[in-house]
C-alpha cells in the first residue's frame, strides 16, 4: 500500500453514502491508519430520494458531516465532470484534480427528460429534492378556482410515476375538484409490477380518483396545458415527468461497454471491469444479484451494493481479501397513496400483501429501514456498515 493512500468516493447518495461508511468500517477492523477516504458530491447531504413523492420532506435531508465526521471521512462539496483512469485521477466543476489510489463511483441516477416542447420550461419532477421542493412551492402558488391549477399530469407509469399520482390528489386544489391523470407510452400501466401486482395497482388508481391515458405521448407542454399524441389538449398547470431513468453521465468517462441504462458492468466484488482500481456502486453500476437477474436502481441494491463496494475498496487497498456481494432475495413495495400500498416478492412480483398492512411496511422502510443512524455515533455508524445482508422487510411490520 502506498504511503497515506487515498480513496475518493464519487457520490452521497444511497450508495456512495454506505461505501464511505463500509470503508471507515473495514479500516477500522483492519487497524489502518495512513488511508484517506473522502467523498465528493455537489452538495453536503444525504438525500433520502425515494421519498421524494411525498408531500412532507421534512427529514429527507441529513447534513453529510452527522455521518462522516464521527467516522474520519472527509466530504469535498463540487461535482466531478471527469475521470481519467490512466492518471488515476478525478477533475472537478471547480478545477481542482484530485489523485486517488482506489475510486469508488457511485453518482446514481438522473431523470430522462426529452426534447418536447416546453417541457423544460414548464415542466417538474422528484428526482431530486430541490426538484421536488420546487413543485411543492409550484402548487403552493396555484391561483386557486379554475381546473387547471386543479389538474396535474403525470408522465410515466412506473413506480415513481404512479407513487406521484396517488399523492397528488390530497394537495392540489380545494375550490376546484382536484383531477390528476398518469400518461404512459406502454399498453398498461405498472408495465414492470407483473400480472399478479397489475390489477392491484389498476384498482388503487381508481379509488384515488386517477385517470389513465396508455399507448399516448406527450407532444407539447406549457404554462397551462399539455397536449397529448391523440390530439387531445388537457387544461393542466402542473406536469410532473417520471418516464425514465440513466445512469449519471460520467460513467461514460470510464471508457468501458455500458449496458442500456448506461452502467458500468462490474463483478462480484464491484470491481468495474476492464478498469484497475475502479469500483462501482448504486444506479450506475450492473452487478448480478443470482445467476439470473441483474441489480436494479434502487436503495433496496443500492445500499448493500455501496456496503460490499466500501468493504471490499479498502482491502484490496491493503491486499486483504475481498467478499462477493449475492442478493438471494427480491421485493417491491409501491406506495398507492390512500388506497395503501402493494408489497410483491420475487422477481415476478407475486403479491403477498396489500392495502394497509402493505402501507405499513412501506412506513416503515422509508422512515427507518434506509436511514443511517443519526445520532452521530461513531460506533452506532460503523455498525450500520457492515458488509453484510438484511433479510427481506416484514410486511404488515
Amino acid at each position: 500500500m502506498p504511503a497515506n493512500a487515498r480513496v475518493l468516493v464519487v457520490g452521497s447518495g444511497f450508495a456512495g453514502l454506505w461505501a464511505a461508511l463500509g470503508a471507515a468500517r473495514c479500516l477500522d477492523e483492519l487497524g489502518a491508519r495512513d488511508v484517506d477516504v473522502t467523498v465528493i458530491s455537489p452538495q453536503p447531504y444525504h438525500d433520502i430520494r425515494v421519498r421524494n413523492y411525498e408531500p412532507d420532506l421534512s427529514g429527507c435531508r441529513i447534513p453529510l458531516r452527522t455521518l462522516l465526521d464521527p467516522v474520519g471521512v472527509r466530504h469535498i462539496a463540487a461535482a466531478v465532470r471527469d475521470v481519467d483512469t490512466s492518471a488515476a485521477t478525478v477533475c472537478t466543476d471547480d478545477g481542482a484534480t484530485l489523485n486517488y489510489d482506489r475510486l469508488v463511483l457511485a453518482m446514481g441516477s438522473r431523470v430522462v427528460t426529452p426534447d418536447i416542447p416546453g417541457l423544460a420550461e414548464f415542466g417538474f419532477n422528484v428526482d431530486t429534492y430541490d426538484a421536488a421542493l420546487r413543485l411543492q412551492r409550484h402548487i403552493r402558488g396555484l391561483a386557486p378556482g379554475d381546473p387547471a391549477s386543479a389538474t396535474a399530469v403525470v408522465v410515466g407509469a412506473g413506480l415513481t410515476g404512479i407513487e406521484t399520482a396517488t399523492e397528488l390528489p390530497a394537495v392540489l386544489g380545494d375550490e376546484v375538484a382536484p383531477r390528476v391523470i398518469l400518461v404512459d407510452r406502454n399498453p398498461r400501466v405498472g408495465s414492470d409490477m407483473g400480472d399478479s401486482a397489475r390489477p392491484v395497482i389498476t384498482e388503487a388508481l381508481r379509488i384515488n380518483g386517477i385517470e389513465v391515458r396508455t399507448a399516448t405521448a406527450v407532444t407539447a407542454v406549457d404554462a397551462r396545458s399539455v397536449t397529448l399524441s391523440t390530439g387531445e389538449v388537457i387544461a393542466a398547470a402542473t406536469v410532473v415527468w417520471c418516464a425514465g431513468m440513466r445512469a449519471h453521465p460520467l460513467t461514460e468517462r470510464i471508457g468501458v461497454p455500458l449496458d442500456g441504462s448506461g452502467r458500468l458492468p462490474v463483478d462480484d466484488y464491484l470491481r468495474v471491469a476492464h478498469t484497475s482500481g475502479v469500483f462501482a456502486a448504486g444506479d450506475v453500476a450492473a452487478a448480478r444479484m443470482d445467476d439470473a437477474h441483474m441489480s436494479v436502481m434502487s436503495c433496496q441494491h443500492s445500499r448493500p451494493m455501496g456496503r460490499y463496494a466500501g468493504y471490499n475498496v479498502i482491502a484490496d487497498l491493503l491486499g486483504q481479501p475481498m467478499l462477493p456481494l449475492r442478493i438471494p432475495w427480491y421485493v417491491t413495495v409501491l406506495d398507492l397513496g390512500p388506497a395503501g400500498a402493494v408489497y410483491t416478492e420475487g422477481w415476478d412480483r407475486r403479491v403477498v400483501a396489500t392495502g394497509a398492512t402493505a402501507k405499513a411496511t412501506k412506513r416503515v422502510i422509508n422512515r427507518e429501514r434506509i436511514y443511517p443512524p443519526r445520532t452521530g455515533d461513531r460506533e452506532a455508524l460503523l455498525a450500520a456498515a457492515a458488509p453484510t445482508l438484511q433479510g427481506a422487510p416484514t410486511y404488515g411490520a
